[in-house]
């Protein structure tokens, strides 16, 4: 796969699809409805391939994925390869947190996520206290086997003058050198990948297709929840540790918000994705939500609008009880991508203030008829799009990955039929 010039009719269409999803985003009428395409391991039903097949072959993800592409004509596609071409990395590093095709899963099925309580209760104090070492000594070698020999690292805050010619000699014993060695292996593999990330994406935009988005992030209560926790252990801090949670939130709040802003700013594209976890309606109540929930994410939404940045939160599940409290954003600033939060519901409460994105039915989507979905896609064409609201027209959450081909074929035919 070569890199291309972007030709002059390129160009125009680049600039025309971007600037759809734009005037979705500042809350104008674009000439048409966008359509967004974020498949993951959809790409291999489309291709006929293994799931595992996608995740390990580079070139081959790097084919497969420009000719969806060049078929849908999405007005923007998620990082295709990004998403799904990680399995070298993830061995090499010694990835403990997820199982995917051929690790953990058969090599037909998508990677699943291990939940389990990589932070005990009683390290909130040394969390708070120093993060850096908390990660290099603790976190790190139990999520990732390549880091392990990590914990015999110095305890670095306090190592000043003289002292440092002592503290260092840990990075002599055996356990932190093998350490450091595969943790440079992992680098190069993660290299090798990104590079294939960035040529793909480069080769999208010279044929006139534009990244969704290339930088993702996370609320400060999902961080701690699904990666630091654990699901029980964070339900019951909710209650037993209330105070130390709180102090955590506003802590996470700044140092996730500085990785959103860098990277989004080193890639050149506005757009933040934040799969939205715990937010849903039946994890918690409207009390908690607006305790713990809401106030950090909050000030990470600001902190990326202040930066010049566009956050597009994913409301996964229910959040229509949430609707009134998440609207308190600066208008014309966010995407906010709905997965079964009714869309006609959300156009009512949000449409004057974020651009939506969303929201076609799983179960529809995998199992309905082409005249279902096309209807699907009229329904939002003409109850939230044409009433004013600023729809990109996607799935729920992607493309699911059991979709017949036909059904996307059907979804992109009426987004053209009905959005114009």
């Amino acid at each position: 796969m070569t890199d291309l010039i972007q030709t002059p009719e390129a160009k125009a269409a680049y600039d025309a699809r971007w600037q759809r999803v734009m005037d979705c985003v500042a809350l104008r009428q674009p000439d048409r409805m966008p359509i967004g395409m974020q498949p993951t391991f959809w790409l291999a039903k489309y291709a006929g391939i293994s799931c595992k097949q996608l995740m390990y072959d580079y070139e081959g993800t790097k084919a497969i994925a420009e000719r969806a592409v060049l078929e849908f004509a999405p007005d923007v596609h998620s990082p295709l390869v990004l998403a799904t071409a990680f399995g070298n990395a993830l061995e090499a590093i010694g990835f403990k947190q997820l199982n995917w095709p051929g690790h953990g899963v058969g090599d037909d099925q998508p990677f699943q996520y291990v939940d389990r309580e990589y932070m005990k209760p009683e390290e909130y104090d040394e969390f708070l206290f120093d993060p850096t070492g908390f990660y290099l000594q603790k976190y790190l070698p139990r999520v990732a086997r390549a880091f392990e020999g990590f914990e015999d690292l110095p305890s670095l805050p306090g190592l000043h003058y003289f002292r440092l010619i002592g503290g260092i000699r840990a990075f002599a014993k055996p356990s932190v050198r093998a350490a450091l060695e595969k943790v440079i292996k992992a680098a190069e593999e993660v290299e090798r990948f990104a590079a294939h990330h960035t040529q793909f994406t480069q080769r999208m935009a010279a044929l006139g297709f534009p990244v969704s988005y290339t930088t993702t992030s996370v609320s400060p209560y999902d961080f701690i929840a699904d990666y630091f926790r654990g699901a029980t252990g964070m339900m019951k801090d909710l209650f037993r540790n209330k105070d130390k949670l709180l102090e955590l939130l506003d802590k996470a709040s700044v140092f996730l918000l500085r990785h959103a802003v860098a990277g989004a700013q080193a890639s050149g594209n506005p757009v933040v994705f934040i799969p939205v976890h715990w937010a849903p309606d039946a994890f918690m109540s409207p009390k908690q939500f607006e305790t713990f929930w809401w106030p950090s994410f909050r000030r990470m939404l600001i902190g990326l609008i202040d930066a010049g940045l566009i956050p597009m939160p994913m409301w996964e599940a229910d959040c229509t009880k949430r609707l009134e409290v998440i609207r308190d954003v600066p208008p014309g600033k966010c995407i906010y991508w709905f997965e079964r939060t009714d869309m006609v519901r959300a156009f009512e409460v949000l449409g004057d203030v974020v651009a939506l994105r969303g929201n076609l039915s799983p179960s529809m989507m995998t199992t309905g008829t082409p005249d279902e979905v096309d209807a699907a896609v009229r329904h939002l064409a003409e109850n939230v799009f044409h009433k004013g609201g600023r729809l990109i027209l996607d799935c729920a959450f992607g493309i699911p990955d059991e979709t017949p081909v036909e059904n996307v074929r059907a979804m992109f035919d009426a987004a053209r039929t009905y959005g114009g």
